[in-house]
Formats: structure tokens, C-alpha cells, sequence
């Protein structure tokens, strides 16, 4: 059997930074299993995923070498030992809607539903229920929100994020440490009818077929990789809570199909569209 640890550098960016990395864990007799950078910016970031032949895994020499390395490079780096073969954790943040919540964790979806992040207080019971660990930031301060909803991520060990009607924007520097990684709902048909009043656009426009689309967060907002889609028909005589209602049983679905396909492993963002493979 072989060991696992995943390793993410965060920094500016500047020349050099793959290789002093990989060099190192050469020297540290790993194999590079995957490795992912983007460069969004000026900002520098890489996943790199790591392993070795069961015993050859020196833990503490290999955090005391990273530690050292980060310091030389100006960069944050993080190990994280892992297991390919456990099932995946996520975060889900929600504000007060309930229906994309619930419909997560009906699903029972082959991954471990771990931390749960809103920015009411009053969602904590429901959390309970589920024996879910709840964390309330009420997002007044977003940069601070955002810090400790960072903070949370990597102490809970999450991989990815559920966007479970959370209606807040999140910042360039919360996106880009998670690219491809947060999913949301959207309840227009992307891209038309970005931002918060989607259904009142729907329905103040007159249009005739109204839904909801499941995507990847980017730094633009609504503007991230499409995953999933469904649509409904606005009927005469449909009313906004009524076309809200019809949206919302379409946001469930899809923002669960969405996560299935994301743990499904089926999914290719290419040049900032998903592709299923």
C-alpha cells in the first residue's frame, strides 16, 4: 500500500516555485501523482498530490522541509496527509433557505458531509439535528468572515464546498484557493439573470421558461464553469412566489445532480467549460 499527502502552495507568483517543490520531494523519494497551478493575478497557487512507498514516508522531516521551503520562497505551503480511498469531505455554507440543505444530505451522497458555515444564527438547530459542527459568521466583515471560514476549511480537512443558497459574495482571495471546488445554485438560467433578484428578473421580464443552473465559483460572479441546468414553464396566472416555489424544487435537484457529478469524477473544467468525461 502505498502513503498519501496532499501538499497546496499559496503565494505571489514567481518564477522557480514548481520546481524548488517537486525538486524537494524528488529528494524526499515521493512520486508526483497529480499537480495543478493556476496563476490568477499575479497570485500563484498549486495542489500537488504525492506518494511513497508504504514506510518510506518520513512525516516529520517532510513537514520540517516544507516549513523551511515556505519560508525561502515567501509562500504559504500546507501538507495534508491523505487517503484516496476515504470518502471525500465537504463544507456546506448556507444563509437562511433551507431546501438545498436538506436535499444534500436526503441525497446520502458518497462523500461526508463535515462543516456546516452560515451567516445566521438560528440555522444551528437544523445542524444539530444532523450532528453536523455548525459555525456562525455573520459576515459584516467579510475579509474577517472569510479568514476564519478559511481557517475552519483546512481544520475540518475539507476538500470541497457546497453553496447551499448562501447568499453572499465571496471574495477573489476565498475563490482561488478553491478553483473548481465550490458549487452553487443559481435560480436563473446562466447566464442570463445574474445576481440576487433572479426570479423577479424571470418574472418582470415575462419570460416563458424560467430555472436553475448548478456551477463552479470563479472571481466573476455567476459567471463560473455551468455543470448542470434545468428548466421550468412560467404558466399564466403564475405569480413570483409562485415561479419562486417551481424554482426552488429545480434548485434541489440540481445542485444535488451537480455534486454527484463533481464526486463522480466526471467532470473537466477545459479553457472555463465543463466538459463530462
Amino acid at each position: 500500500m502505498k502513503q498519501f499527502a496532499t501538499i497546496t502552495v499559496i503565494g505571489r507568483d514567481k518564477t522557480g516555485v514548481i520546481a524548488r517543490v517537486t525538486n524537494f520531494l524528488f529528494e524526499q523519494h515521493a512520486n508526483i501523482e497529480a499537480l495543478e497551478e493556476q496563476v490568477t493575478r499575479g497570485q500563484f497557487s498549486m495542489t500537488l498530490q504525492a506518494s511513497w512507498k508504504r514506510g518510506a514516508l518520513k512525516t516529520d522531516i517532510l513537514r520540517v522541509g516544507l516549513d523551511a521551503l515556505a519560508i525561502s520562497l515567501g509562500m504559504e505551503i500546507k501538507l495534508r496527509l491523505t487517503n484516496p480511498t476515504s470518502r471525500q469531505r465537504f463544507a456546506i455554507m448556507v444563509t437562511k433557505e433551507t431546501h438545498c440543505f436538506n436535499a444534500l444530505l436526503a441525497a446520502k451522497l458518497p462523500a461526508e458531509p463535515a462543516l456546516v458555515i452560515g451567516n445566521h444564527a438560528d440555522f444551528a438547530p437544523r445542524t444539530k439535528k444532523h450532528k453536523l459542527p455548525f459555525a456562525h459568521l455573520d459576515w459584516h466583515d467579510r475579509a474577517k468572515s472569510e479568514n476564519t471560514a478559511l481557517e475552519l476549511l483546512e481544520k475540518h480537512e475539507i476538500d470541497f464546498i457546497v453553496l447551499a443558497r448562501f447568499m453572499k459574495i465571496l471574495s477573489p482571495n476565498f475563490v482561488w484557493r478553491h478553483k473548481n471546488k465550490i458549487i452553487n445554485i443559481h435560480p436563473s438560467l446562466l447566464p442570463n439573470f445574474p445576481g440576487p433578484q433572479a426570479y423577479r428578473q424571470a418574472y418582470e421580464s415575462g419570460v416563458k421558461i424560467a430555472g436553475v443552473t448548478a456551477h463552479f465559483v470563479s472571481m466573476r460572479l455567476d459567471e463560473g464553469p455551468i455543470i448542470a441546468q434545468a428548466s421550468f414553464a412560467i404558466t399564466p396566472g403564475m405569480e413570483l412566489k409562485d415561479i419562486i416555489a417551481a424554482g426552488q424544487k429545480e434548485e434541489a435537484k440540481v445542485l444535488v445532480k451537480a455534486v454527484k457529478l463533481y464526486l463522480g469524477k466526471r467532470l473537466d473544467v477545459y479553457w472555463g467549460v465543463v466538459r463530462e468525461v
